[in-house]
């Protein structure tokens, strides 16, 4: 048998949106969270700690993946996940709480880099870009539900978020009933093979690169709308509404990947990711409601037609011995694309600024992609 049952495929997926929740759970009550903790002072750093620590950890991940399997490194993952997400309660002070936060980053590179190992493990050609598509949305739907129960959970105690981060042991009793621990042997399977044509202009190397890229760009939107926006009046439910429909519109996008990718080919795809990444910057600049939803629609898109395509091109390049390396040093790409963001309200010149960089930086990467396309076509009729 060479396909997963329903209810596997939604482990899956299940899985992978406790990539995003690992920050975002804490962020709506992060005043409350830090000040029991003891590190009020830098609160932000229970957001971006877990960034750091998946950066620092997703090399050992891989290997940890290559050496002992996906099935028993996301099932270490997954324990391990809930175990230090809740066992900051009795924790205090900035040494022992951020300790926490980096090592849970650490698990979280372990469990992303994981479950698209196992995704690769059970479908394959088109059937592969479906679900990484799928797997994308996941992500950012699981943004949406966690932020929104974070929030909820806040208001009533400070510490009933972090109970949240125990979901990851109900999804490792699925893990344990629904998917497997044997999989089909990818070379023997008669799947045709996907033909991905742009792939042979791009590295993986390449491809790490444009994801810290694509990653910069989507959450400078994140991190700086609110602070734009309650400049402009807007209170706290508008900016969350605002943010939570950027979600949901990479999420329908992501639905739209596989099909886009299918007739464009990547690098046009990923071309049109960076030019909706700078329409958004040039939106977020102007005044007016509407533009900011205009803006926050050209987000969501760049965000669902570049990262789930990226990820699944690092797997479609990846030799089997070494893809859970190679999708942990994609994790790093990842994580490291958020963290760096943490630095951008430091750009001189404020906020308008760093909208307008946004809008010459994208448009220099597609620049740069389109060149390269152009320059790969031109081989071609050699």
């Amino acid at each position: 048998m060479h396909q997963l049952k329903i209810i596997g495929s939604y482990t899956l997926l299940c899985i992978s949106c406790l990539t995003i929740m690992v920050g975002a759970l804490v962020a709506p009550g992060l005043i409350k969270i830090s000040t029991a903790l003891g590190v009020s002072d830098n609160a932000i750093l229970l957001v971006t700690l877990p960034a750091l620590g998946a950066i620092i950890f997703a090399p050992i991940a891989g290997k940890l993946i290559d050496r002992y399997g996906a099935y028993k490194s996301v099932i270490a993952g997954l324990f391990l996940y809930g175990f230090l997400g809740v066992s900051v309660y009795w924790l205090y002070g900035p040494m022992l709480v951020f300790t926490n936060r980096v090592l849970l980053g650490g698990v979280t590179a372990l469990v992303m880099a994981g479950s698209t190992v196992l995704i690769s493990q059970w479908y394959f050609a088109k059937a592969r870009l479906d679900m990484i598509a799928k797997q994308g949305m996941a992500i950012e739907l699981g943004g949406v539900i966690f932020l929104s129960l974070g929030g909820l959970f806040a208001s009533w105690h400070w510490a009933l978020p972090l109970s949240l981060y125990l979901v990851s042991w109900i999804f490792l009793v699925m893990l344990l009933l629904f998917i497997p621990k044997r999989h089909p042997n990818e070379l023997q399977t008669n799947a045709p093979k996907q033909a991905i044509l742009d792939n042979k202009t791009l590295s993986l190397n390449s491809i790490y690169a444009i994801a810290v890229l694509s990653m910069i760009a989507f959450f400078t939107s994140i991190i700086l709308l609110p602070i734009s926006m309650h400049e402009k009046n807007y209170n706290e439910e508008q900016v969350g509404f605002l943010l939570a429909f950027i979600s949901l519109i990479a999420v329908v996008t992501a639905n739209f990947m596989p099909k886009l990718t299918r007739i464009f080919r990547e690098k046009k795809v990923l071309v049109l990711a960076f030019i909706a990444y700078s329409a958004s910057f040039f939106c977020f600049l102007q005044q007016g409601a509407a533009l900011l939803v205009i803006g926050a629609v050209f987000s969501g898109i760049g965000f669902g037609l570049s990262v789930p395509l990226l990820n699944h091109m690092t797997v479609e390049l990846s030799d089997i011995k070494v893809r859970g390396r190679n999708l942990s040093f994609f994790t790093m790409a990842i994580f490291s694309g958020q963290f760096l963001t943490s630095f951008v309200e430091y750009i001189p010149g404020g906020i308008t600024n760093v909208f307008i960089s946004g809008v010459i930086f994208c448009l220099l990467v597609v620049m740069t992609l389109s060149a390269s396309l152009i320059g790969f076509q031109q081989k071609q009729r050699q």
